[in-house]
């Protein structure tokens, strides 16, 4: 099965994001926009793991809640990827969830990397991708938005869990389940 681990958003937030997303839409051509119900903060993507895999995963996301406790986490700014290029692939929110995020997810690596989950070889970058292009193409109105809202504050939130999520692919766009949800101490 195709997993991940995540942080979900409380609705406000959401909320919060849907009405960026419908502000945004108009100035924006061929951008596949995320569900409210899909937004989340990655720390870790697993890819296609199998049953016993699942418990070693659970066992290690255990082991991590254990070391950290409650933080508050921010939304704040827009941008996209590639940055500072009006071809845009990805639209996506700040998130400033302090050295407590950064800790957390590096923690997260390094448990899941004694069980056999090679790490990221790419430094962690904490992102709410909202939209994402097939094809990049020249987006100017939208990219000037994005550079107009760089330090746009959308709320914060306290982070009190971690999930383990199912991914499931359908024509219309994933479906995210939750496997187990770890709370932090």
């Amino acid at each position: 099965m195709r997993t991940f681990i995540a942080i979900d958003l409380s609705p406000d937030i959401k909320d919060r994001l849907v009405s960026l997303v419908n502000h945004l839409k108009p100035l924006s051509r061929d951008i596949k926009w995320v569900a409210r119900e899909n937004y989340h903060l990655t720390l870790k993507f697993l890819g296609e793991i199998s049953d016993s895999e699942v418990e070693e995963v659970k066992g290690a996301m255990e082991k991590v809640v254990g070391r950290h406790h409650s933080f508050n986490l921010k939304l704040k700014g827009l941008g996209s990827f590639p940055s500072g290029t009006s071809r845009i692939r990805v639209v996506w929110v700040g998130i400033d969830g302090g050295e407590e995020l950064l800790s957390l997810q590096k923690d997260m690596e390094d448990e899941l990397e004694k069980k056999g989950f090679p790490k990221e070889s790419r430094s962690f970058s904490p992102h709410l991708t909202v939209g994402r292009a097939k094809i990049p193409e020249k987006q100017q109105k939208l990219a000037n938005e994005l550079v107009n809202n760089n330090q746009l504050e959308l709320g914060s939130m306290l982070i009190e869990n971690i999930i383990f999520f199912q991914s499931i692919l359908h024509p219309q766009g994933p479906e995210y389940r939750a496997l187990s949800r770890h709370l932090l101490s």
